[in-house]
């Protein structure tokens, strides 16, 4: 049937609306279509006054397990992942996200990852490794969705920014030959006759940049420590590109160590907890042993709980040291982030523009950072 017809519509405004006496369709459902009303009642549905939900999940994990079983079965992969979140906000699902049952039965994604890894410190060990089976799904998704275009566009600009003046004739860039050269026109010839070649640097094995990714670990950013992990790993694949990895709360965890396994980074992060930005790229700035080589990622809300200022004089010197900065607001597709306006623009005013970024467009960010030209900044949020 289809989904035009004024019957259909009806259908779906019933689903939508309830079924409550003031609905109005005046439409009975019956086979999967109640089922589906169901599955929706449980989630959604609350009596008329006081508040009292007449659904429910009920507080057993094999409820759970079942009416997520069912979610999967009637609704598209996009509408049970709002439903699943929905749950874990409106019913409390967190808690029985403890079962491994539960688990099982979920949509991996990776608000789910967010909220197992501020479950970390309560899962029991068998819990723990449903949850790791969970989170490695959803890396290695992501893996396979960014891996490749990270690589490439960071490879592409480690090759650019180590240009030579005598390259072979299959590395020179005629671009940039051609525009340090156009003096040398001859218009006679209608040609240009260039002195000087300008070349791409062929790829070495020898580390050419430093990054540094301090990502602000608060609970609100847990999408973006997600992607930052993934992202920390690819770069850390790169021979040419040392690569550490720092999150923070009120304290600072180096996870350079682990960035080989992003699952591994993973749970070794506390979501939640205070925010001290000063003192995390203290911790950053300390390691920092060849400034003018080394971008420095700075993924955080920016609502600081240290001492404003001296965050700020941090920024500056880093910048002064020869230090490529950048400030993501946050790493992921959730849209527009909340974040600290103010400290945005004191960040902007010393030539750091604070911008959020999905995670398709990081792989360009970071090309643009390494080779030290403007950044693809996207809609001002």
């Amino acid at each position: 049937m289809s989904t035009g017809t004024p019957d259909e519509r009806l259908r779906r405004w019933r689903l939508v609306l309830g079924g409550a006496a003031a609905e109005g369709t005046g439409r009975t459902l019956s086979g999967t279509d109640a089922a589906m009303d169901a599955a929706l009642a449980a989630l959604y549905d609350s009596a008329d006054g006081g508040g009292e939900r007449r659904g429910g999940l009920g507080s057993s994990a094999p409820s759970v397990a079942r009416w997520l079983g069912d979610i999967r079965g009637y609704f598209p992969r996009s509408v049970v992942r709002v439903m699943q979140r929905d749950a874990i906000d409106r019913l409390g699902l967190a808690a029985l996200l403890l079962e491994p049952e539960t688990l099982e039965a979920v949509e991996p994604d990776v608000h789910l990852v967010g909220t197992l890894l501020s479950l970390n410190e309560a899962l029991g060990e068998t819990t723990r490794e449903t949850a790791r089976a969970v989170v490695r799904k959803v890396v290695a998704d992501l893996e396979a969705r960014l891996a490749s275009r990270t690589r490439a566009a960071v490879t592409g600009a480690l090759d650019r920014s180590a240009r030579i003046s005598r390259p072979r004739h299959r590395d020179i860039d005629w671009d940039r030959t051609l525009r340090a050269n156009l003096r040398h026109y001859l218009p006679e010839h209608r040609t240009v006759v260039p002195e000087r070649l300008i070349g791409h640097g062929r790829a070495s094995r020898a580390v050419r940049k430093e990054v540094v990714l301090c990502v602000d670990q608060s609970a609100s950013m847990a999408a973006s420590v997600v992607y930052a992990s993934v992202f920390g790993a690819v770069l850390a694949s790169l021979r040419a590109v040392a690569t550490r990895l720092v999150v923070f709360d009120t304290s600072v965890v180096d996870l350079t160590d682990v960035l080989d396994d992003p699952v591994d980074v993973l749970f070794g992060t506390r979501l939640g907890g205070g925010t001290d930005i000063n003192r995390a790229l203290a911790y950053c700035q300390s390691r920092i042993t060849r400034p003018a080589d080394t971008v420095v990622v700075l993924v955080s809300d920016l609502y600081e709980g240290g001492i404003r200022d001296e965050m700020l004089r941090r920024v500056a010197a880093m910048r002064a040291s020869g230090v490529e900065f950048v400030a993501l607001l946050a790493l992921s597709d959730d849209g527009a982030p909340a974040h600290d306006r103010e400290h945005a623009a004191a960040l902007a005013a010393l030539g750091v523009p604070a911008f959020a970024c999905t995670p398709d467009l990081f792989p360009e960010v970071m090309a643009a950072a390494l080779e030290r030209r403007p950044l693809p900044l996207p809609d001002p949020v």
